[in-house]
This record gives C-alpha cells, sequence and structure tokens, in this order.
C-alpha cells in the first residue's frame, strides 16, 4: 500500500465540532480538510453526521476542494472513505493567478477617488480583508516595487454633505443647499430634487431637478454646502438614466445643442489618441501623412476645448467653425500672457 494511504496510528480525536447547515462553505471545507488529513478515511456519511449537514452537501464540498481548490482527495475502495493521494498541509484558503493578483491590486488602487467620502473606510477595510490571506503565499503578496499607479488627486469632500445627499437620494426627498459655480465670488441658494451621485473625471457630482429653474442640473459635490433635507418628497423619474444623462457629454458637460466635432492630431500625437477611448460616439481617420482625425458628437465644447488646448500646436480642430473660434481666442490670451518676461 502506498506511504499516502498508510494508515496512521489512531489519533487523539478532538472534541467533535457541532456544524451548522449554515457555517460558511470555506469554514465547512476547512473542517472537512481536517478530519481527511487525520488518515482515518471517512467516508461521506460519517463526514456529514460530524458537520451537521446532508450527505449531498458533502460530496459537493469534496467536489469543489479537489477540482477548485487542487487538493489531492481520493476514495478508496477498500477502507470506503477519502484520504489524500500525497502529503498536504495547510487548507488552501486563496487560490489566485497573477492576473488576478494584478487585478486586485487596480481594484485597490482605484479605491483612492473614493477618498473623502463615506465610502473610502470600508472599501479599504474590505480589501485588507480581502488580500490579507495572500501574504503567507510566496509570490503572491502585492508589492509595490513591481506594479503601481498613480490616481489622479481626488476632490474632497464634508462627509456630512455626502451623506445627505445619498440619504435624499434614496428617500426621494428635495433639499435645499448653497452653491458656488465656478469663479463666483458667492454660493447662491438651490432648491433640488436629487437623483443621482456620479463619481467622473476625477470628482463626484450631483444630477437633479432644479426646482426654481426647472431644468435638470449637474453639481461638483465638492462646491455644495449647507444641504438642509425639507422633508419635502418627490417621485422619481421612471425614465430617468445617468447614462442616457450623459451620453452626449464628453466627461460631464452636457446640454441640448449637437456638434459634429472634427480634429486632427499629428503623427507624434496620434500614437496617444488611438489607443484610448474618449466618447460612444468616436470615430477614427487614418491619414495618409501618418496624422490621424478623431470624429466626435458633443452637446457641449468646453470640454473637448480643453482637451485640444492639452496638445498645443499638435493637434487642429477643423469642425464645427465655433471650436475654431474658440480656440483661436484662446491661442491670442495665451499668447499676450506670455508675450513679455
Amino acid at each position: 500500500m502506498p506511504a499516502a494511504r498508510k494508515k496512521a496510528a489512531p489519533a487523539q480525536k478532538s472534541a467533535p465540532v457541532r456544524a451548522s447547515g449554515n457555517r460558511p462553505a470555506a469554514v465547512r471545507m476547512k473542517r472537512l480538510f481536517d478530519l481527511i488529513k487525520q488518515n482515518e478515511f471517512p467516508n461521506c456519511q460519517k463526514l456529514a453526521q460530524a458537520l451537521e449537514v446532508a450527505d449531498k452537501t458533502i460530496q459537493r464540498d469534496i467536489t469543489c476542494m479537489r477540482d477548485q481548490l487542487g487538493l489531492p482527495i481520493a476514495y478508496d475502495s477498500q477502507e470506503h472513505g477519502y484520504y489524500f493521494t500525497e502529503a498536504v498541509h495547510d487548507f488552501p484558503t486563496v487560490q489566485v493567478s497573477q492576473g488576478e493578483l494584478l487585478a486586485l491590486i487596480v481594484a485597490q488602487k482605484a479605491i483612492e477617488q473614493y477618498r473623502g467620502t463615506p465610502y473610502h473606510a470600508q472599501l479599504e477595510t474590505a480589501f485588507a480583508k480581502l488580500l490579507a490571506p495572500l501574504d503567507d503565499m510566496k509570490g503572491y503578496a502585492p508589492s509595490q516595487e513591481f506594479v503601481s499607479f498613480k490616481v489622479s488627486a481626488p476632490a474632497t469632500h464634508e462627509l456630512e454633505v455626502f451623506d445627505r445627499l445619498i440619504l435624499a437620494i434614496s428617500d426621494q426627498i428635495e433639499v435645499t443647499f448653497d452653491y458656488r459655480k465656478p469663479a463666483a465670488e458667492k454660493a447662491s441658494p438651490r432648491k433640488v430634487q436629487p437623483l443621482h451621485a456620479t463619481h467622473r473625471e476625477g470628482r463626484w457630482y450631483l444630477i437633479g431637478y432644479d426646482v426654481e429653474r426647472e431644468a435638470m442640473r449637474t453639481y461638483a459635490i465638492s462646491r455644495i454646502q449647507d444641504v438642509k433635507l425639507s422633508g419635502q418628497p418627490f417621485e422619481r423619474p421612471k425614465d430617468f438614466s445617468a447614462d442616457r444623462y450623459f451620453a452626449s457629454a464628453l466627461g460631464v458637460m452636457n446640454g441640448t445643442e449637437s456638434h459634429t466635432v472634427r480634429i486632427r492630431f499629428s503623427r507624434l500625437a496620434a500614437d496617444h489618441v488611438r489607443d484610448r477611448f474618449w466618447h460612444e460616439s468616436q470615430e477614427f481617420k487614418e491619414c495618409a501623412n501618418g496624422s490621424l482625425e478623431l470624429h466626435l458628437q458633443l452637446a457641449d465644447l468646453m470640454e473637448i476645448e480643453r482637451l485640444i488646448l492639452q496638445w498645443g500646436g499638435h493637434v487642429e480642430a477643423l469642425a464645427p467653425a465655433e471650436l475654431r473660434q474658440r480656440l483661436a481666442s484662446a491661442g491670442e490670451k495665451i499668447a499676450r500672457s506670455h508675450g513679455s518676461a
């Protein structure tokens, strides 16, 4: 008989552990692992009695332990019980590939965009629990020496403001708050029916219906102050969708207009542009001289203007005419600002 199947001397049995049918599968499998490792060839019925579960549950767990966790479990027809075909030491609590590990690290770094919100601490705690078992697995522990990420600086938010807005969205209650528009010296009062909170372009935004202006609006949460729940309920529009709301926006700027945008990037810039996703409407056109045209359908020109300015002389806006005029005006201002020391 092979050494792995040789019966060991009767081991001192531990006190029976009362198991529950509600016991988490991982905990239940760990107990099965310990029972089989005692080399006493327990059968399905004995294991089911020990863990107080059905025979089918034991069969399902053993199949999972063998096929998914890679444990060398087999059934001995002579001994009428299960055994390990080779020496095993510890129960494999986590099985991950290098690709799966990379995905975990990416997800861990992605939570930085939630810094300044009530979710950040909870996400950090959750990932710490997920990654903790990997620390003892050689070659699998996350290392900043091999992979790193830099996320854009997150905007900070008052947690009380964020909490009240989320509560109002959930309970469908109108809110009032003071909101400061970009470059404005003072904030102005708003009365809003809050519908959705979204994270875009490194910042959190509130989408809501402005009661006094009778129009949908997008608010940067970092510029919202003194949120109060009015107690006035409202009915959430059944057809509202954040994806449809931003369908014509490059980032967060949307509107009722429609602009067919055509931009030509130089050969140098083309490689940096063609491998990125910019918008659902994007179309690329390769040019003979190595340059690249990007075609978009947008509701607002402000964000695409900023994008073009980032590339300086390596990009030209071909259409619409309004965009060309705005860029020419911006270029004149830049030239005046840098014309003298």
